[in-house]
């Protein structure tokens, strides 16, 4: 990955009495989200998230982060802190478990239940330690506090860690809800007393910085819900995320509202869902939810589906909808509503798949058109609010692409923060608090790991490379047989060509070409086979661009007999 501290290089051994904060992912994208504190030679994790692939990653499940720079180190992990239960901040937690199955897990109740379901899949029973808002927890050399936050999942916490290098605040993702749906609102008085006591670093939500003002009430959507509802004359299909317990139940109970049923719909959802029902988190009437394969015993205009698939994922429940690949099919008259944000980098799958559902006549509510979805990420306003609780000393945007970090740091900037002070790293760059001051040291490697079916980290960026000029342009092979002892041609060339728009029969007049810079190489004495094929792919690739201004995958085979 490219990386704009071309003049860094490996960071010095940490100064003594120093704490080191390495960011393995969510700094400069949306997602990955893994920080490594060091102190005294030992390490804290707070969270491992995974990253969903963009259309230029074709084939590719997962994204993970690197865990080169600490693979060597696992014994030093006192735990890992998890700050909420979303994919991007707890998805990659199975992937370094899977190297040392023994380093605690530390995190609120729905959190762990979530992680730990993840992790049965993987056949791993994990060591944990739930936590609540105000614990405190000594792990190794880190003082954990544990702080309540708003979020678009419940139980979300940011932790403060105190060494004594100084005392870090983490928020992980949060906003701040002063009428949240559970009453669980972001601990304010408690950032307050972090910063009376003196914040060293903040390492602070960037998502929305950008964003002016503060987001909008969760329970505002409510009447929105009913009112789609109102209108709806047939099935009404929602797309969530399949942790955002609160959309859920505002779904749910407008549902009940409306004297319709409500079916799950995809196998996160319904675990996730489960989960959160069983721990008290989902308050479901009796009699409301029913198994999907009931719907057709019902009448449309008393049904709901709840599904995956707000972010066009291609194999979740809706966009499979919407290319008539599901069960459910899309018919005149549903309504649709897409209750999520637009994550970055997301927004053509999106609109393909609205597209797609308005194909068949679906009417589509997404937050482009109505109030059905706020963000779960703190807005330029609440930003201020905080650096003004906190009065931090350093600040470190994290969790944002590198336009929200640079906004969050000006934010900070205008609150009183040094320029200096206001620290924009990215993946990889490590930052040192030392003497009270947190300043770039260096950088390790942080690239992106693929996770590819069962291969992890097989799949290189020159195969991605291979995959999208496949995709992209196809593929021309070229077979030809020579005598292994002249070089001289006895059979072929044969060439075909699959997916790049050229006919078979064209080819034939490039044979003569291929021919002649064999005669060429023979004439020379050159009977090497990788020379050979070096020719053969010159000189069909020159034709191809000269006749086509295309670029296919040239495979040339020489057998030599």
């Amino acid at each position: 990955m490219s990386h704009p501290h071309p003049e860094l290089g490996p960071p010095p051994p940490l100064p003594e009495g120093g704490l080191r904060i390495t960011p393995l992912g969510g700094l400069g994208e949306i997602g990955r989200n893994m920080t490594v504190f060091e102190y005294g030679g030992r390490l804290l994790i707070v969270d491992c998230g995974v990253l969903f692939p963009e259309e230029e990653q074709p084939g590719v499940d997962l994204i993970l982060p690197d865990f080169t720079s600490i693979r060597d180190r696992l014994d030093e992990v006192d735990g890992i802190v998890l700050t909420h239960g979303h994919e991007d901040h707890i998805g990659a937690v199975p992937f370094l478990l899977r190297e040392k199955p023994d380093i605690p897990l530390i995190g609120s109740k729905l959190t762990l239940a979530l992680i730990e379901a993840k992790l049965a899949e993987h056949r791993i029973r994990p060591y944990s330690l739930e936590v609540t808002e105000g614990q405190r927890e000594r792990i190794g050399p880190f003082e954990c506090e544990f702080i309540a936050v708003n979020h678009s999942i419940p139980d979300a916490l940011a932790v403060a860690v105190r060494t004594p290098a100084g005392l870090v605040v983490h928020t992980g993702d949060f906003k701040m809800d002063q009428l949240p749906l559970d009453r669980r609102i972001t601990d304010l008085r408690t950032f307050a007393r972090l910063g009376e006591e003196g914040i060293d670093l903040l390492l602070a939500d960037s998502t929305n910085a950008e964003v002016p003002g503060f987001v909008t009430p969760e329970r505002d959507i409510t009447p929105v819900l009913r009112q789609v509802f109102a209108r709806a004359e047939r099935r009404i299909i929602v797309a969530s995320f399949a942790s955002h317990v609160h959309r859920i139940q505002q779904v749910m109970d407008t549902a009940h509202e409306y004297g319709r049923k409500v079916a799950l719909v995809g196998r996160s959802m319904v675990r996730n869902m489960g989960i959160a029902r069983d721990l008290g988190y989902l308050h479901v009437p009796g009699g409301l939810v029913v198994d999907v394969k009931s719907l057709d015993d019902l009448p449309d205009e008393d049904v709901v589906l709840v599904c995956t698939g707000s972010q066009g994922e291609p194999m979740a429940a809706l966009s499979r909808m919407a290319n008539r690949d599901h069960q459910i099919r899309i018919v005149e008259g549903d309504t649709v509503i897409l209750a999520s944000s637009l994550i970055p980098g997301n927004e053509t799958a999106v609109y393909r798949v609205i597209n797609g559902l308005t194909r068949w006549g679906a009417n589509v509510v997404h937050k482009g058109n109505a109030k059905v979805h706020v963000s779960g990420h703190a807005s330029s306003g609440e930003l201020l609010y905080l650096y003004n609780i906190c009065r931090p000393r350093n600040v470190m945007p994290v969790h944002g692409e590198w336009r929200h970090l640079r906004a969050n740091a000006d934010l900070a900037v205008l609150t009183g923060v040094p320029r200096e002070r206001a620290v924009i790293a990215e993946d990889g760059v490590v930052v040192d608090l030392v003497d009270g001051v947190a300043k770039i040291s260096g950088k390790v490697q942080a690239g992106y790991v693929y996770v590819d079916g069962l291969s992890v980290g097989d799949v290189t960026e020159a195969s991605l490379k291979d995959r999208r000029i496949l995709g992209e342009e196809g593929i021309v092979s070229v077979f030809v047989v020579v005598d292994s002892t002249t070089g001289k041609v006895v059979g072929g060339p044969h060439v075909q060509a699959r997916g790049s728009g050229i006919d078979d029969e064209a080819f034939g007049a490039v044979i003569p070409k291929i021919e002649e810079a064999l005669a060429t190489a023979a004439s020379n004495a050159v009977a090497e086979p990788h020379q050979l094929q070096q020719m053969m792919r010159r000189a069909i690739g020159k034709w191809v661009s000269d006749t086509y201004r295309r670029r296919p995958m040239i495979l040339p085979v020489v057998v030599e007999v």
